[in-house]
């Protein structure tokens, strides 16, 4: 990823075993955007004892799933720090609706944009015999076939509404996530100049 990227304020989707950890990566240092990711707000939030930190701690402590609110409170505070002024690369939020239309009245207040929502596509089985064969590298017992095709699953039917969302707002690029790390970074380099 030698070239300039023209697109900066970024979402990064696809379902789980797409290569989003891999791309992120090799985007945000093309990019020199910070790579901002639900799980790294959080934790970077309850460290540093704010608010909505504090709150989501509460949460975490007692085992329930934080909410969207506390999320996107998170990610306000976050997106409105200084090394996101000039971009950043989104992953893990949003994952619905209700926090896709909440981001866009986030960065509405904030005064910027979305570039876009890059979605990694690839194929269901192929996506499978990928994590089962990291799984078995990286001894993984969490990731066996059942807990596999059920987080793709729910990533059906909660986050692959947000295609359709961000393609009605023309800011859907999508990008082939099949091949080797180079071949997709390729494309996604495309992708994100046209």
């Amino acid at each position: 990823m030698s070239a300039a990227i023209a697109k900066s304020r970024i979402v990064l989707l696809g379902p789980p075993g797409a290569g989003k950890g891999t791309q992120a990566a090799a985007l945000i240092e093309a990019l020199g955007i910070p790579h901002v990711s639900t799980g790294d707000m959080l934790r970077a939030a309850v460290k540093a004892g704010t608010p909505v930190g504090l709150q989501a701690k509460a949460v975490m402590d007692s085992g329930e799933l934080v909410s969207d609110e506390i999320v996107i409170g998170i990610a306000g505070e976050r997106l409105s720090e200084d090394d996101a002024k000039e971009g950043f690369l989104l992953d893990g939020f949003p994952r619905t609706l209700a926090q896709a239309d909440a981001l866009e009245k986030l960065l509405d207040r904030l005064g910027v944009e979305l570039d876009c929502c890059l979605a990694l596509t690839v194929e269901n089985e192929a996506v499978v015999q990928r994590l089962l064969k990291r799984a078995e590298i990286e001894g993984r017992a969490d990731d066996n076939e059942e807990t596999i095709r059920e987080r793709m699953r729910v990533y059906d039917a909660e986050t692959a509404p947000l295609l359709e969302f961000y393609g009605g707002r023309d800011r859907l690029i999508e990008a082939d996530g099949m091949g080797t790390i180079e071949e997709v970074g390729e494309r996604i380099r495309k992708s994100l100049n046209s």
